[in-house]
């Protein structure tokens, strides 16, 4: 039987690879948020409520929450080829489906399927680059992954409002079908169709109740990005899903094979690197949330205008990412998160003091700190994770790790959002004493907290064990492994 390792030096091991796998991501992640200003209009078209409209939202997040880990821990026992053909398929049948829907239900229904594509696509690619790459360059693929997620993010909205309004909402899905279609033939031809290393069944019911509690996560903090966390069904759903992980965890240590092998949770670089890369993208998501709100309703530019202050970001991390991609493997772990997130907590306080200014340049430079602060997070500590684990356990290890990362993005709006409205009914000035002027107060406050969780985080990242240099862990265990698959392949002919 063929190894995904052996079969990687006849397929996706250069820059082809990356040519199917930045575009892939993109797309998808672009998905996520790019109906977000064109839902008033879905909303007259169909005749719905606000809360109806939500679903459009909600319903792809869901699936992609609860798709990223079994996704993950799917792709150690499915080759990547078969697993990525499926993903894209997936989401072309659900763009198609959005497309062409005369209601609100069957639009829902199209996002739904969508999400079930879309989530397969990141942790796909993560674990592609790690596994496919060779040592030498997996940390400047890791970093042009992740620059590729992270422009998606930005582009959402600015895309969905300029292509909605130019074409219609429909639109939108016509290009990301067309998107997904032409890149099946490329992602059949670059990635291999070994057998993954991971043997032994999967943990199904083990899988959905981890799911399960990821969604209801999910869901119960969009409810109280909305209503509060005083809504029954916000804190309905998260107390719901306390009870689901809790029932998985008790599932963990009973099953002789559990989904989510324990002894993950036994390195400590692992560990910290999963609550980093929560923590770190709550503050990520919360910038480019509220700095877009922030120069639409106080510097009074509009949406468009908005937009074309967050393109810089976009641009200066997808440039520097190759660049961070390689410090990152040449430096021991520690040093580019701290300073990442250094960088992160910097700019947040930037933004908290001058949320008042009539300029809106502050913002811009606000949210390219933020962004390159995050992108020297992020690399790094998929490329430490990876390193540290077992091959028959990378593709669980970095679901688990993508998993802690998007409810990061979910949990992070939600809360700030929470405090946001509380400041505007109560009104007053702004904690932080170096903001100036009369406007901003609760974004300011906003943007401080967000540097008060960066200090929390700054504690736990200092806690982080010394990998022995970047990706010397990745790399020294990435080189063995042909050489052992070699042997077994060896043994097999003797």
């Amino acid at each position: 039987m063929t190894s995904t390792s052996t079969t990687a030096e006849r397929t996706g091991s250069g820059p082809g690879l990356l040519a199917v796998l930045v575009p892939a991501i993109l797309v998808t992640v672009t998905a996520s948020d790019m109906v977000n200003l064109m839902l008033p209009t879905i909303g007259a078209e169909f005749g719905a409520s606000e809360a109806e409209l939500a679903w459009v939202v909600t319903g792809f997040l869901l699936m992609f929450s609860v798709g990223i880990p079994l996704y993950g821990r799917v792709s150690d026992r499915v080759s990547l080829r078969r697993l990525f053909a499926f993903a894209l398929l997936t989401y072309a049948a659900g763009s198609l489906i959005c497309a062409i829907s005369p209601s609100l239900a069957v639009l829902v229904a199209g996002r739904i399927v969508t999400g079930i594509g879309a989530a397969a696509i990141p942790v796909l690619s993560i674990v592609a680059v790690t596994t496919l790459l060779p040592p030498r360059r997996r940390g400047a693929g890791i970093g042009v992954v992740s620059a590729g997620a992270g422009v998606g993010t930005a582009a959402g909205p600015a895309l969905g409002g300029g292509v909605g309004q130019a074409l219609g909402w429909p639109a939108l899905f016509w290009i990301m079908l067309a998107v997904s279609l032409l890149l099946l033939f490329p992602a059949l031809h670059v990635l291999p169709d070994g057998t993954p290393r991971g043997s032994g069944r999967i943990d199904l019911p083990g899988g959905l109740l981890l799911g399960l509690g990821a969604g209801l996560v999910l869901f119960g903090m969009t409810r109280a990005q909305v209503s509060g966390f005083g809504e029954p069904l916000s804190w309905g759903s998260l107390a719901a899903a306390i009870v689901a992980l809790a029932l998985f965890g008790a599932r963990t240590v009973r099953v002789d094979q559990p989904f989510v092998p324990p002894s993950l949770f036994t390195n400590h670089v692992y560990r910290t690197g999963i609550l980093v890369a929560f923590l770190a993208m709550a503050v990520n998501l919360g910038g480019l949330v509220f700095v877009p709100l922030l120069l639409v309703e106080v510097n009074e530019l509009t949406p468009g205008e908005g937009a074309l202050v967050m393109i810089p970001a976009g641009v200066v991390t997808a440039l520097l990412s190759p660049w961070i991609g390689r410090l990152a493997d040449r430096v021991d772990a520690r040093l580019p998160v701290l300073c990442g997130l250094g960088l992160i907590g910097l700019f947040s306080l930037l933004l908290s003091s001058f949320t008042g200014s009539s300029s809106a340049v502050f913002a811009g430079v606000g949210i390219l700190g933020l962004s390159i602060g995050f992108m020297l997070v992020m690399t790094t500590i998929i490329g430490a994770a990876a390193g540290e684990l077992p091959p028959e356990q990378t593709g669980a290890g970095l679901g688990i790790l993508q998993g802690a990362q998007f409810l990061g993005a979910g949990t992070g709006p939600a809360v700030f959002g929470v405090l946001v409205s509380a400041r505007r009914q109560s009104g007053g000035d702004a904690v932080n004493p170096l903001h100036s002027g009369d406007d901003g107060s609760a974004y300011s406050d906003v943007f401080l907290a967000m540097a008060a969780v960066v200090v929390l985080t700054l504690v736990v990242a200092s806690r982080m064990r010394r990998t022995g240099g970047g990706g010397a862990g990745a790399g020294s265990r990435a080189e063995a492994a042909p050489v052992a698959t070699a042997a077994r392949e060896a043994n097999n002919v003797q």
